[in-house]
């Protein structure tokens, strides 16, 4: 019976999450495409933080290879700025892998470097990509970031050209979201079968102890080494996304605090799971958007520059509070409070009539 009921709200969730572009204004639809790009992203770092143990404060440098290479290769170079005019979706799929190159290229230096050590080598990361988005203008455009082409796929533009379905006008929100959510299932099912194999075993015994796993015949630089490439294609996925929702590219964006919120998201929601990914990536990602679209009824929190407390500020406030409280009463995360929840609905008691009669029998 569980299994049934699993299977209902699995198919009642899909059908909601395909009907909400039909109801949804473009707010809440940005703001769910943003949390779809940030569970992408939450998913690598978790194949690398949570799942192998490996500690990166570099996610945002591949975030930002990921959307300034699509914004370059796909570019045509109208805006005086470097542009490839390469197909919209190549130019997508080679961002994706130019992520991941860079990843590659820093994969030896992970392969061998662990705890904090290889935090502050990743760390380095973020400064080096900060210098090159400000000071590279012909690329990045500089403090002013450059806009981002729409992308085209088998001829569907997924720019604000309107497309009607059911009487419905779909916009470039609209049309993203689909592609969003299919990007997210075939990110989720993909990092779940990882997980699940032999490769996540691996990684699991490199997290708990790397010399044990060494002696059984785990090539842990060769796993850590991967694992760090998968990881950086996942983030550039997720910046490739992210280009297309925001349309406009800006370094800023892509700084230490991006690096630090992607942790949060994984030990909030449950470090090595991938459902924990997701819960923790849509809970970071829309509490500012949701604070600031409620800052006048909310008691201390302001418009920026007002006074009060900005909602980028409080969100921070408010999950940094849930990280401390997760360490201390829940290390598992969401994930685990959610795994309690699903084996207590699970148990079936034994009734009393059944117990009594047990008892007379025996």
């Amino acid at each position: 019976m569980s299994d049934i009921r699993r299977t209902c709200v699995w198919t009642a969730a899909a059908v909601v999450l395909l009907a909400l572009p039909f109801y949804l204004d473009r707010f809440w639809l940005q703001a769910g495409l943003f949390a779809m790009a940030a569970a992408i992203g939450a998913i690598g770092i978790n194949l690398l933080t949570g799942a192998t143990g490996q500690l990166s404060m570099g996610h945002a440098f591949f975030l930002a290879v990921g959307a300034y290479g699509y914004c370059v290769l796909a570019g045509d170079g109208g805006d005086g700025l470097t542009g490839l005019g390469l197909p919209t979706w190549l130019a997508a799929t080679l961002a994706v892998a130019l992520a991941g190159l860079a990843g590659g290229l820093f994969s030896p230096i992970a392969g061998r470097l662990r705890g904090a050590y290889l935090g502050i080598a990743t760390l380095a990361l973020i400064f080096i990509g900060q210098h090159v988005l400000f000071n590279a203008h012909d690329l990045t455009g500089g403090s002013n970031g450059r806009d981002v082409p729409p992308l085209n796929l088998f001829g569907l533009a997924f720019d604000e050209s309107e497309t009607v379905v059911a009487a419905v006008p779909f916009g470039s929100a609209e049309k993203l979201w689909y592609a969003g959510l299919a990007l997210l299932l075939a990110c989720g099912l993909f990092a779940r079968g990882v997980l699940r194999g032999r490769p996540g075993r691996a990684m699991n015994a490199i997290r708990d102890h790397r010399v044990a796993a060494g002696v059984i015949g785990v090539p842990v630089a060769r796993y850590r080494a991967g694992v760090f490439v998968l990881s950086s294609m996942y983030a550039g996925l997720a910046g490739v996304l992210l280009a297309l929702v925001f349309q406009r590219t800006v370094p800023d964006y892509f700084g230490v605090t991006l690096s630090l919120e992607y942790l949060a998201m994984i030990v909030i929601g449950g470090l090595g799971s991938v459902s924990g990914a997701i819960a923790g990536a849509a809970l970071v990602s829309l509490l500012p958007q949701l604070l600031t679209r409620y800052s006048d009824a909310l008691p201390l929190v302001s418009a920026p520059g007002t006074g009060g407390i900005s909602p980028g500020e409080a969100s921070r406030y408010l999950y940094g509070a849930a990280v401390v409280a997760v360490v201390l009463f829940l290390p598992g995360g969401l994930a685990r409070l959610a795994a309690r929840h699903r084996k207590a609905t699970q148990a079936t008691p034994t009734t009393p009539g059944t117990a009594g009669t047990s008892g007379e029998t025996a």
